[in-house]
């Protein structure tokens, strides 16, 4: 029991340093600054709820109070999701107005991504487990959103693009990742509910490390053997392997991050690194600030994760920006 005890108090200690606690500040970016119509009750919104995002607010109950005149649609399958944003999207593309999503990251993602696409004014409604982007844009409740839906008030952001070599490509909110993390996920997924979330995080990765081993993958060019790559959709703090908020989102950058492998005793480095919360001053760990990267040799099963969510990875993968991508509902500036 006082291993486990030990164990839970290091992780504990540790996460907080990868994750710390999100700082309640909006970036500076966003901020209103672009037009979008004011919908009084919320006539001409289209949201869709997640049903399935993790969160503890029955969210369209909520809503429908809230915004009495907006048209709320319940997903209750994550299965149904795309096709329900796309049926809304096209909805309001033909009547006028703005979409709106409840959800988490990864749900918001996939609703940034068809925004984007149709040129519509994207509402959030943080609802999920996670919501980091959400968060970053200032709202943080349902009814700052809704107050943000009913003034008018919007903001461009950027968005980070993952495209493959044959010109298919999707969007990303917050971060993006190749190696251990999406490894990482699910290891700790699998143990998180026995556990509790630190400690399994920290078995997870005691776990990920002992089974695996860096990935071979070419870096703009140059040949590296990666534990890990993060990039971020705009400039993280805090410095090192502990992205936790952005104080802009449209500065036009990618934060690349990577934990190398091919150091000597890199998996014990890494491992003592992370427990220590010393990651950033590790001889492993590497940061730069880009426009855009090349990443070959991401295919044979290789995944990626995009906003938490994993998905495979063509053989070829280029990041970049989409600068002033996406049309956002903003709350008032501070």
């Amino acid at each position: 029991m006082l291993a486990v005890a030990a164990l839970g108090g290091g992780a504990a200690a540790a996460t907080r340093r990868w994750w710390p606690v999100h700082v309640d500040e909006p970036a500076d970016a966003a901020r209103p600054n672009v037009s979008v119509p004011a919908l009084p009750a919320g006539l001409g919104l289209i949201a869709v709820v997640n049903g399935d995002a993790g969160g503890d607010t029955p969210a369209e109950a909520e809503l429908r109070i809230l915004l009495p005149m907006a048209d709320i649609r319940l997903c209750a399958s994550c299965v149904d999701l795309h096709l329900v944003l796309d049926q809304a999207a096209k909805d309001v593309l033909a009547h006028g107005g703005a979409l709106g999503i409840a959800g988490g990251d990864g749900t918001v993602n996939a609703a940034a991504v068809r925004a984007t696409e149709s040129g519509l004014p994207l509402a959030v409604f943080p609802t999920g487990t996670l919501n980091h982007f959400a968060a970053d844009l200032g709202l943080t409740t349902l009814q700052s959103t809704a107050d943000a839906v009913e003034a008018g008030r919007g903001g461009a952001v950027d968005l980070g693009r993952v495209t493959s070599a044959d010109g298919t490509g999707t969007y990303f909110l917050n971060t993006f990742s190749i190696g251990v993390y999406p490894e990482l996920v699910r290891a700790r997924e699998a143990r998180e509910r026995r556990l509790g979330k630190w400690p399994a995080l920290c078995v997870g990765l005691l776990r990920v490390l002992a089974d695996g081993t860096p990935r071979k993958v070419v870096i703009d060019g140059r040949r590296r053997q990666l534990w890990l790559l993060f990039a971020g959709n705009s400039r993280y703090d805090p410095p090192g392997f502990a992205p936790s908020y952005r104080r802009s989102l449209n500065d036009g950058l990618l934060d690349i991050r990577t934990v190398d492998g091919s150091h000597p005793f890199a998996r014990t480095r890494l491992v003592a690194a992370f427990l220590t919360g010393t990651l950033a001053r590790s001889r492993v760990y590497q940061a730069t600030m880009a426009t855009r990267l090349r990443i070959d040799g991401t295919g044979d099963d290789e995944d990626y994760t995009r906003d938490g969510e994993v998905s495979p990875a063509a053989d070829t993968l280029h990041l970049s920006e989409a600068t002033h991508a996406l049309t956002v509902h903003l709350p008032p500036p501070r």
